[in-house]
């Protein structure tokens, strides 16, 4: 059984860069380097003797990101965020999100690009590993000096990862395969289009990696993503990122 999901896995983390592949004709590639700090937990600890609380939740995660074969600050997110849990496996969430972002994603000049957003989160577990998926909405804009055309504009975007965790105890009981895939659709309207923001597919990030369970806290994941930059209503070319991601996970 363990085999046929191992291979299910990899075939499925196959397709998904072959997918951004077979899109990617004529476009610019990059590889970077990603590292993130993700953290959750619940306010169970401001009275132990209310159990209702630890349905509320708290979520901060910062990342840093690094383009131009890795050679300079590309972007960086700080991303708060407060949320309840309906079920143990489902959880509602709405936050803010500061993106300082620089080439090859700015088009020549720095800009700040803000967020408000809202998600679902579900996970659980079955015998094949550990599946989870988030539904995101975004709402964008950026600072009034901002370069970016059309930088007073709110731009709204829809985002859904799919993860799967598979567990690999003939190896290390800690050690799990990780395969997801995010995709990003754009759902603004084209002709108030904000700089880069295009309706339609946005882009979509394929990822492949290894988790390791350090302790009932912390998980490490480190891997590959190919991500692809869909730009059809841009002067700009589509881009390719090749990127390596190690991310640091937190659950208190």
């Amino acid at each position: 059984m363990f085999k046929k999901i191992h291979k299910f896995v990899w075939t499925a983390a196959f397709g998904l860069a072959l997918s951004n592949q077979a899109v990617a004709d004529k476009t610019v590639e990059d590889f970077e380097v990603w590292g993130g700090i993700f953290t959750q937990g619940n306010f169970g600890f401001v009275n132990p003797q209310n159990p209702d609380l630890k349905k509320f939740r708290w979520w901060m995660e910062g990342q840093g990101r690094f383009g131009n074969d890795a050679s300079q600050f590309t972007q960086s997110l700080i991303r708060p965020g407060l949320g309840y849990a309906i079920t143990d496996k489902i959880v509602i969430w709405a936050g803010y999100a500061w993106a300082p972002t620089a080439e090859p994603l700015s088009i020549a000049h720095p800009f700040n690009e803000h967020r408000i957003w809202q998600q679902v989160t579900w996970s659980d577990n079955f015998s094949f590993g550990r599946l989870s998926a988030r539904s995101r909405l975004e709402q964008r804009f950026f600072d009034h000096n901002s370069p970016m055309p059309g930088s007073n504009d709110v731009g709204h975007r829809f985002r859904q990862l799919v993860k799967l965790a598979v567990p690999m105890p003939s190896l290390n009981p800690n050690l799990s395969f990780i395969v997801q895939s995010e995709l990003f659709i754009g759902l603004t309207n084209i002709d108030n289009n904000p700089g880069f923001i295009s309706q339609g597919y946005d882009q979509n990030r394929a990822f492949v990696g290894l988790g390791y369970k350090v302790n009932q806290y912390a998980t490490v994941e480190l891997g590959y993503m190919n991500q692809f930059i869909n730009r059809p209503h841009s002067a700009r070319p589509d881009q390719m990122m090749h990127n390596l991601v190690a991310s640091l996970f937190l659950n208190f």
